[in-house]
This record gives C-alpha cells, sequence and structure tokens, in this order.
C-alpha cells in the first residue's frame, strides 16, 4: 500500500492538508465532468434554504444550468463510476494511513461554483461548530477528513481556489462575526491545481472557496471519512448498491457484517484491520475479545 512520503507526512502534521497532483487521468476527469452535468438535472438531495457562507449569496440553490452553481450530495446512487471513488486508489491510501482503519465514509458530495460577482467567497470548519473546538497533536489521528477532486484547472487567485488556513486544524481561531476568516485574511493561502488533482484536508481546519472571477465554473467531487465512532451524513446507502460494492466498500459503508446491535460502531469487528488494508493476517489478535463469535458473518 502506498503510504505517506515523509514530506507528505509533515505537511499533513503541520498544515493540515495535502495536494496529492494527478491521481485522477484526462478520461477520468471528462468522465466525471460529464456525470455531473448528467446528474444536475435529476431529482436528488441538494439543499436551498441555508442561511450563510456556501448558499447565503444564492436565491435558490438549485440550477440547472450547466455552468450554474450546484450542490449534489449522496452521490453513490448515480452510478459506478462514483462508487469506484469510495476507496480510490491511491488516494485512499492516504487516507488509510493518516486515519488508521477504524474508519468509515461519511459523505459525498459534487460542488460545482459559477464564475460570478455575487459571491465573496467563505471559509468555515466541517463537521459542525464543535469540531473546531477541538484540538489535536501533531501526532493524533484526525476525527474526520475530506477527499477533494478537483475536475477543473485553478490557476492564481479569486478563481474559485480552495483556500486554506495552514495550520488552523491545531490551534484556536477567531469566529466571531467582527474577525471571521475570508479568502483574502492575513495567512489565507488561495491553492492553485490542475484537473486531477486531490486535496486531502482535516475538517477541523479552516477552509473554503474564493470568489471565482475565472470565467468558467469550478467543479469538484468530495468524499469525507470520519472515525467508525462518528455519524455519518450519508445514511442509509440504498439496497441495490450492494452487489456493486466490494467487502472494504460495503465496510466503509456501515455493513459491519452482522445485524445491527447497540455499540456496533463504538466497538469495530475482529476483522476491521484486515478488510481495510487487505492483509488477511492484518490486526487478526488486536481485537479478539471485542464480540462475540455469533455476531460475525461470514
Amino acid at each position: 500500500m502506498q503510504t505517506l512520503t515523509e514530506t507528505e507526512r509533515q505537511q499533513w502534521q503541520v498544515d493540515g492538508y495535502l495536494h496529492l497532483r494527478g491521481v485522477l487521468s484526462p478520461e477520468q476527469v471528462e468522465l466525471y465532468s460529464k456525470e455531473i452535468d448528467r446528474i444536475r438535472p435529476l431529482p436528488g438531495f441538494e439543499p436551498s434554504d441555508l442561511p450563510r457562507g456556501h448558499y447565503g449569496w444564492l436565491t435558490h440553490s438549485a440550477d440547472t444550468a450547466t455552468e450554474g452553481f450546484m450542490d449534489r450530495r449522496e452521490l453513490l446512487k448515480y452510478g459506478q463510476s462514483f462508487v469506484d471513488l469510495i476507496d480510490f486508489q491511491p488516494v485512499f491510501e492516504r487516507v488509510l494511513d493518516i486515519m488508521g482503519p477504524y474508519l468509515a465514509l461519511s459523505m459525498t458530495q459534487a460542488i460545482v461554483r459559477p464564475s460570478t460577482s455575487n459571491f465573496p467567497g467563505y471559509t468555515h470548519t466541517d463537521g459542525g461548530e464543535a469540531l473546531r473546538y477541538i484540538r489535536v497533536t501533531e501526532s493524533s489521528r484526525p476525527i474526520a477528513l475530506k477527499a477533494m477532486y478537483l475536475l477543473s484547472d485553478v490557476s492564481g487567485t479569486d478563481n474559485g481556489n480552495l483556500t486554506v488556513f495552514p495550520g488552523s486544524h491545531m490551534r484556536p481561531f477567531p469566529d466571531d462575526e467582527a474577525r471571521w476568516p475570508h479568502p483574502h485574511a492575513p495567512g489565507a493561502a488561495q491553492l492553485e491545481g490542475k484537473a486531477g488533482d486531490c486535496y486531502v484536508f482535516s475538517h477541523a481546519l479552516w477552509h473554503g472557496p474564493a470568489p471565482n472571477g475565472s470565467g468558467v465554473p469550478r467543479k469538484t467531487i468530495l468524499y469525507n471519512y470520519c472515525q467508525m465512532f462518528s455519524r455519518c451524513y450519508d445514511y442509509p446507502v440504498p439496497p441495490e448498491l450492494d452487489s456493486q460494492l466490494s467487502a472494504r466498500q460495503r465496510r466503509l459503508l456501515g455493513d459491519l457484517g452482522y445485524d445491527f446491535r447497540p455499540g456496533s460502531y463504538f466497538y469495530a469487528p475482529r476483522d476491521q484491520v484486515s478488510v481495510m488494508t487487505g492483509d488477511p493476517q492484518a490486526g487478526a489478535s488486536v481485537l479478539a475479545d471485542t464480540r462475540p463469535d455469533d455476531l460475525v458473518r461470514s
């Protein structure tokens, strides 16, 4: 498995994000870009009444124009190509190295940010307001992180760039209205990237989109992961997906191998490490006493 390089590990620990270059081929970029255009007009979950930040500048977020705003959730039901991204390599290998094997897929999302003069940009933390007050150390596993795939080239500044405040996941950060961070605040870094690149970053990292004055929409796909004791956003998974999923994908979507009982996601299944890593011998004795034999499904 591809683990973090020492440079990547240091950047993650200090800055709270990674920039993985060229993980999607040009053909894959074209495929996912067309898929976003295809699913845009389909019925599905897209928020239309959130009060600030991403959506406060909109009169209505359901924009069917191919270059208009889009925020579509629960992507797995739209086809195998979105299922394939659940544990897509080499991104998932980095996620597994960072988070450890006791993790789950928490949310899938496609966002298109149009080129417009109406949106000033916005920064925030993910996972609800509480997560920004939970401090981690340089060696701590994160509670949650996000993999963001670029389907558009982003260069220069104020062109829809992902904006981050490096290191903000590890320190108190002003979040009162008078000092709310924004893409032009001191310490903000507007990241450049190519279509096919992927940013991996902690939910606790202050981040968000810069204004997009590029003249073209910025398309992205985002897959979120959390420690398995945390609440996932996208459950339940449609039953029709079951035949399309590998054992690891099913586990990442909450199938523990036995019928749910209280405490199921607090105590990991005995085979959790081997399912995540693909190594039948990995972690064989680590969780020997966590579950009765009759709960494990063959």
